[in-house]
């Protein structure tokens, strides 16, 4: 009897009716990711869309708070491409989302951090069940690289050969 094979983080995206882009490489002196041991470093990734910077601006300002959910689902989008680069690019390769750091450009009087990075934590658990539930910091932030509304980072712990 043959095993199941275990979906890919692309599968389960697209299940989502989302599509996982490829993943990006640095702009600077730094590296996407960073293993040590089963610990998995992802470094910051902006909201892209078609492989372009996406929802330019401040959330309370220029860029709504629904468009703000959207610009953390986008960023975490990046993410799981760079830890499906990282491993074999099954969801099984996940033991657990340990942690995001969500970026929030925001207008001076917004205060809904927390709500839009609700994008992105709501992907993680779609994608990896109750694996993907992590600890997170949701910080409202003046400007993000190239302007876009919205950047992630995460640790993520892996599984045992990965």
């Amino acid at each position: 009897m043959t095993q199941p094979v275990p979906p890919t983080i692309a599968q389960a995206v697209a299940a989502l009716g989302l599509t996982l882009p490829a993943a990006t490489a640095p702009v600077a002196t730094y590296v996407s990711t960073r293993r040590s041991g089963a610990l998995l470093y992802v470094s910051g990734q902006i909201s892209m869309v078609d492989g372009q910077p996406a929802f330019l601006g401040r959330i309370g300002d220029t860029v709504s708070p629904p468009d703000g959910l959207r610009a953390a689902q986008a960023a975490a989008l990046g993410v799981l491409a760079q830890i499906a680069a990282a491993t074999d690019g099954t969801v099984a390769a996940v033991r657990q989302v340990l942690k995001l750091g969500v970026y929030v450009a925001s207008a001076p009087d917004f205060t809904g951090q927390p709500q839009v990075a609700n994008g992105a934590s709501d992907l993680m658990v779609a994608v990896f069940g109750e694996a993907g539930r992590h600890t997170r910091a949701a910080v409202g932030v003046a400007a993000l690289p190239r302007g876009v509304a919205v950047e992630i980072d995460a640790v993520v712990e892996l599984e045992a050969g990965q």
